[in-house]
């Protein structure tokens, strides 16, 4: 089966007239794509067009799994941005840290958990072809078993194919929407409207592996108040929480 279609998504009719989606990860890796990104980082635009564009090339969500994750060190310019969270802004120190970067900036695109400068270059479409042309160290598979107002409901099933993963691999969710707009009233960004795809709004993990290998989830991921169920989904990704590796990554849409 070609990897284009190595991720399946299913649509199953429920009783009430319910819908459940699910998915499952191929058997090549897909690639995790993090955006640290801010309102209040006049720079950041760019990267945030380049970052929704990557849903209109046919890779997202088979071969790319987009993920913005706005941080908060760019409020005190005068302009707090209501999607930033403190937990992004420590995982971005985090992993700088543990690549002995520099410094912190925004913004930043990390691949597969490592600093990737080459984010709108051709560089980054060979990497992601690199990425994809490896075997998965990792399932997952992935259910919306229902959705409320306040958010979604989301199981997560995954099993580890790299046992030598066992002790330091962990499984993270995400719920995120698409189609968000902010009229930006203060800061670097001020009078600037600025649309927002991928926008991570909860992120629950790291869940850690059993001696088998195996870990079986299930969480409420809350969504924005009067969120489209089409324009929202999950995320699920396994990661190594010492090298930072992602071993696979799925991305759910959730169904309309």
């Amino acid at each position: 089966m070609p990897f284009a279609i190595g991720v399946l998504l299913l649509a199953v009719a429920l009783p009430g007239d319910a819908m459940q989606c699910s998915a499952q990860s191929g058997e090549r890796t897909a690639a995790l794509v993090e955006l640290y990104t801010s309102e209040g980082c006049s720079s950041c635009p760019p990267a945030d067009r380049w970052l929704s564009g990557l849903g209109t090339q046919g890779g997202v969500p088979g071969r790319i799994v987009p993920l913005s994750l706005h941080v908060d060190y760019w409020d005190y310019i005068g302009w707090k941005d209501p999607y930033a969270k403190r937990e992004f802004s420590l995982r971005q120190r985090k992993f700088t840290q543990l690549q002995r970067l520099a410094l912190v900036y925004t913004p930043q695109v990390m691949l597969q958990g490592r600093d990737f400068r080459g984010w709108g270059t051709k560089a980054f479409d060979e990497a992601v072809a690199s990425i994809n042309a490896q075997p998965a160290k990792a399932r997952i598979e992935l259910a919306i078993s229902g959705a409320k107002l306040a958010g979604l409901e989301v199981e997560a099933q995954a099993r580890l194919l790299d046992h030598a993963q066992q002790q330091h691999a962990a499984l993270y969710l995400a719920s995120y929407q698409n189609r968000l707009v902010s009229e930006v009233g203060a800061g670097e960004n001020r009078g600037r409207v600025l649309p927002h795809d991928y926008v991570v709004l909860e992120w629950q993990g790291p869940f850690g592996f059993g001696t088998d290998g195996r870990l079986s989830v299930r969480r409420e991921l809350p969504l924005l108040p009067k969120a489209s169920a089409g324009d929202s989904g999950v995320v699920a990704f396994v990661q190594n929480r010492r090298s930072a590796e992602v071993l696979q990554a799925l991305m759910l849409p959730a169904c309309p």
